[in-house]
């Protein structure tokens, strides 16, 4: 048979029929044999160019293989896009069939299990300029990029989208277009709890044999596609200007550009997390907004190679080097909901014959971990349903922050342990925050804009929607607290009562919406985080915990991500019966106001959520109003 390139009858038997199995060469010859008839290939030429082509995808696969090499797709459908008469000029910003290509590879094809996931294990055995899967959390918006999108060499136009560095030799004198994406920092979501954490190794791609890669590797440090420009800093922006108002809806602030396009960055989280930079195209801003958490997937640029200079260090603590910090290009995003840390739940609908036997099993656990206190245990669950689902005026409606009471140092040593453990185990993002006036004096709980690096720095505050706080104020003893002491009481109050975190641009500050959820452990009611419920602890003994299979606790989470994001409603008849009952209520006790009728509404909501039931009925609302009189009477 021979090594040497097929003849005619070769290629038929080779299962070649059309030059669109291609995306390399070929494609390139066949764009320009209609463009410049002079130079049109010879048959000899076409035969040598498929002999090249086959031999390559036997190696590491077609030419535009979305999950080995990805820039070859987007080169095709570029091709493409530029044959059939579009003007190049006109796609900046606008997608022309790449997100279409791979959203059917990943989705339709089930091509996203074969996507590796970055991790710090796997950052260095993954191939660059293959695709890649990152989740995180939005930590900071750098701004805007400029960057050559598109040029032409002789009568040939190419494209350096999703990439750093242009796939092809680009004369100075060419015609470019200069087109813009956003920088997004993004970092691992805090507090994330080890079974919720889906970076494991998984596949990796890791040969070297990919044409691309090796085009890159050759031009990494020649052939820069990203402009250094000025961009308008936030510095000066007033609270309620146009930019202002855009950060608050999550939009960019834009900042700016230093090294080829690099952000300047201080070393606050990439020593001790592992940060990635995402690279945002033609999607609009308001679909990205900051403490949001996404899967990105795209096409991973990663320097492993530092130059060791003398430079090195003050790059390193100044910079977001490449070789500390990936790129990922997306191609296409998702928002992740805590539902989507569920990744082993049950495969079925919230109903309520099904919903019951969880719920049962739920609070039974509860009850056991809170030493048989079942009162307690039906708040508990009732709290780790809660949710901000809207909001009016400054008051978030759905909240509901609890305080549990009577704990002192030695029984907290017991059921603190016992409560955060349970918590860590049911949610997916968790903090516990010991609250005491050293800690309070010395944190660092607001995130703040550091001008000098033009960065924001984060705090303790900083969080996805739907986190888990557990405060422990037993150890609290009397002290003097400092200014930064006053002012991050002052935050976690305005957290627990508006859920809302004051950001600090040192210029002004900006209140950012949040939704999350706030356990107090205290010995008396607290005086510096004033909660919905105030329920005094009653534990009667402490068994122990046992073993809980896998699947029953992948039930409890699905149970506590699903129902707490399902639709309520109120019918009528039952509004009639809660207006006559709060009415009644406020006859006999004139101190009960908006707030406690705001409260029960919440539970009577979350009651009938925890039975799988979307409307409440006259049932869930007795239950309410009897959990209610039993922890009055437990205040008393």
């Amino acid at each position: 048979m021979g090594h040497g390139p097929p003849g005619p009858q070769r290629l038929k038997l080779a299962g070649i029929h059309s030059t669109q199995h291609f995306g390399g060469n070929l494609a390139y010859l066949t764009v320009n044999a209609g463009r410049q008839r002079r130079n049109q290939p010879t048959l000899p030429q076409v035969i040598e160019c498929v002999y090249r082509e086959k031999k390559s995808l036997e190696m590491v696969g077609r030419q535009y293989d979305c999950l080995v090499n990805p820039l070859g797709a987007v080169r095709f459908t570029f091709e493409k896009a530029v044959t059939s008469g579009t003007d190049p000029a006109s796609l900046d910003r606008n997608d022309w069939g790449v997100a279409d290509l791979f959203r059917e590879f990943l989705f339709d094809n089930d091509g996203i299990s074969q996507v590796p996931i970055l991790t710090p294990s796997t950052v260095h055995r993954v191939q660059p300029n293959t695709l890649v899967r990152f989740r995180g959390m939005i930590q900071d918006m750098l701004g805007n990029e400029f960057y050559v999108g598109a040029y032409k060499n002789e009568e040939t136009w190419n494209t350096n989208k999703f990439t750093d560095v242009s796939q092809f030799a680009m004369d100075p004198s060419a015609d470019m277009r200069v087109w813009e994406r956003r920088l997004l920092y993004c970092v691992p979501v805090p507090g994330l709890n080890s079974w919720a954490d889906s970076t494991s190794d998984g596949a990796v791609i890791t040969s070297t044999n990919s044409p691309s890669a090796i085009r890159e590797k050759r031009q990494r440090d020649t052939c820069p596609v990203s402009t250094e420009v000025e961009m308008q800093d936030a510095s000066n922006e007033l609270p309620n200007s146009p930019r202002a108002k855009k950060m608050r809806e999550g939009e960019s602030l834009m900042t700016e550009e230093t090294d080829c396009g690099r952000p300047t960055v201080s070393d606050v989280d990439f020593r001790n997390k592992f940060s990635c930079l995402v690279k945002i195209y033609d999607s609009p801003e308001s679909d990205l907004k900051l403490n949001d958490v996404f899967e990105f997937i795209g096409v991973l640029t990663f320097d492993t190679e530092v130059k060791n200079d003398n430079n090195e260090l003050e790059d390193e603590l100044v910079n977001l080097p490449p070789s500390k910090v990936p790129r990922l290009h997306c191609l296409v995003h998702r928002k992740l909901s805590v539902t989507d840390m569920v990744f082993k739940s049950p495969t079925m609908e919230p109903k309520p014959h099904l919903v019951k036997g969880i719920r049962e099993s739920l609070l039974h656990y509860l009850k056991v971990v809170l030493g048989d206190d079942e009162l307690a245990a039906h708040f508990m669950l009732l709290h780790l349903l809660s949710k901000v689902h809207s909001r009016v005026d400054s008051f978030a409606v759905g909240k509901l922050s609890l305080n549990l009471t009577s704990l002192d140092k030695s029984s907290i040593s017991v059921f603190g342990n016992r409560i955060s453990n349970a918590i860590k185990t049911l949610l997916p993002f968790t903090h516990h925050m010991p609250l005491t006036v050293e800690y309070l004096n010395t944190a660092s709980l607001a995130p703040v804009k550091d001008y000098e690096t033009n960065r924001l720095v984060s705090g303790a505050l900083q969080c996805a929607e739907g986190s888990h706080f557990m405060i422990d104020e037993t150890s609290l003893q009397a002290g003097v607290l400092n200014s930064n002491g006053v002012e991050n009481t002052r935050l976690l109050k305005d957290l627990m009562e508006f859920q809302k975190v004051e950001y600090d641009f040192k210029y002004y500050k900006m209140n950012m919406d949040a939704d999350v959820q706030i356990l107090v452990l205290s010995e008396a009611k607290s005086n510096i985080l004033p909660a919905d419920l105030i329920v005094p602890f009653h534990p009667s003994s402490v068994g122990p915990l046992g073993d809980v299979g896998e699947e029953t606790l992948n039930e409890w989470r699905w149970y506590l991500a699903t129902l707490r994001s399902s639709p309520h409603s109120i019918e009528t008849e039952m509004q009639k019966v809660v207006e006559d009952d709060m009415v009644a209520a406020r006859q006999v006790d004139r101190s009960l106001g908006s707030e406690d009728f705001s409260r029960w509404l919440t539970m009577g909501r979350l009651m009938s959520l925890s039975f799988g039931e979307t409307c409440l009925s006259h049932q869930h609302w007795q239950m309410v109003k009897e959990m209610e009189r039993l922890r009055k009477e437990r205040l008393q």
